[in-house]
């Protein structure tokens, strides 16, 4: 069968040569007689896994010495509670909500402890960024949380817009990390889920700066505690091998694409590509967002019509074009264009869209 051009929001398009690598290797992974899945997580042949994983990231995203990085079991989810239990330590806490997701982050937060809301574009429907006059930051602060790429909203925070507050900056990467080059030394810690750009669901990265290891109290569970999970190298208790496994292979498929700055070339053309065809289509579709923050991972439309909805998703699932239904909170159409939806398939999506119009404009 053929496969399809995927633009679910996650779990996401995976890179093909990885999959069939995953494959070739699925009943005997380098002549050990075994899957990855079967194999010891503490044997030698899934060390070196991990040991390359490791090494790999760090040389693509340039991750300093002075950062841990952690493959965690879970979601982003788990985080917006472990982050706060972990760094809060007694005090407050700011987050921007520009979002769906930094606004669930700052919500679960609150069951944690103190923290408050620095700012919020919910009255504009999370379709821009707060402007500096609305920002109130507590210069005391333990941290301050931002979500750099709204996957729901399609709102992504450039690079030049973020600015150093005086406080350790979290940020929640999940929808694009690994899209583009990032200065890591900008944050205190850094979160991601993987099933959007680096494997499989289930599997969580935490890049964090050793300083804000250690303040976690007592009472909160060892398996959450940063610093413990540091000081086993991840393996505190047996960590998603496999996840880890396929993230490692992705790794090194972005190597071969040229690193993240060859990724970033790839990522604005086709964002590019997709935008025009919306901008240029007289109002038939319309993104919602300022264009002074549109994700190139995540873009949500709309059609004029409404009416038109369910027959764009039919005729779109018919040509082979997966998962472009909004989300159920904010409706119209999303195209999410990841690191391993390649060019070709946007411009599919472009030449679908555009034939549309024609024929039902």
């Amino acid at each position: 069968m053929s496969r399809i051009w995927n633009f679910s929001a996650g779990p996401a398009a995976l890179p093909e040569e990885v999959l069939q690598q995953a494959q070739a290797e699925l009943l005997d992974w380098h002549g050990a007689g075994c899957s990855v899945m079967e194999m010891s997580h503490r044997g030698k042949e899934f060390m070196s896994i991990l040991d390359q994983a490791e090494a790999d990231l760090r040389e693509l995203m340039g991750i300093p010495e002075q950062y841990k990085v952690l493959f965690l079991q879970g979601g982003a989810t788990q985080q917006f509670a472990q982050i706060p239990m972990n760094l809060l330590a007694g005090r407050s806490a700011d987050y921007i909500v520009t979002g769906s997701w930094s606004k669930k982050a700052f919500k679960e937060a609150q069951r944690v402890g103190n923290v408050r809301c620095a700012a919020t574009t919910e009255s504009s429907g999370f379709t821009r960024l707060p402007v500096a006059e609305e920002i109130r930051l507590d210069p005391f602060a333990a941290y301050l949380h931002v979500c750099t790429n709204e996957t729901i909203h399609g709102v992504e925070i450039p690079a030049h817009r973020i600015a150093d507050t005086g406080v350790p900056l979290v940020v929640d990467m999940s929808s694009h990390i690994l899209s583009r080059p990032v200065n890591v030394e900008k944050f205190g810690l850094i979160y991601a889920g993987a099933q959007k750009n680096i494997g499989p669901s289930g599997l969580t990265l935490v890049i964090v700066h050793r300083d804000l290891l250690g303040m976690a109290p007592l009472t909160i569970p060892t398996v959450m505690d940063y610093a413990v999970m540091a000081e086993n190298g991840s393996m505190l208790n047996t960590p998603p091998t496999y996840g880890i496994y396929i993230a490692g292979l992705v790794f090194q498929w972005l190597k071969r694409q040229g690193g993240l700055e060859g990724m970033a070339a790839i990522n604005d053309a086709k964002a590019r590509l997709l935008y025009d065809c919306i901008d240029q289509s007289g109002g038939f579709y319309t993104n919602p967002v300022d264009p002074d923050c549109r994700s190139a991972m995540n873009v949500p439309f709309v059609l004029a019509d409404a009416e038109l909805d369910a027959k764009f998703l039919a005729e779109s699932k018919a040509a082979g074009l997966a998962s472009l239904k909004g989300h159920k909170s904010v409706g119209g159409m999303r195209a999410s264009i990841y690191n391993a939806v390649p060019l070709a398939g946007v411009q599919a999506l472009v030449d679908f869209m555009n034939d549309f119009a024609k024929r039902n404009g």
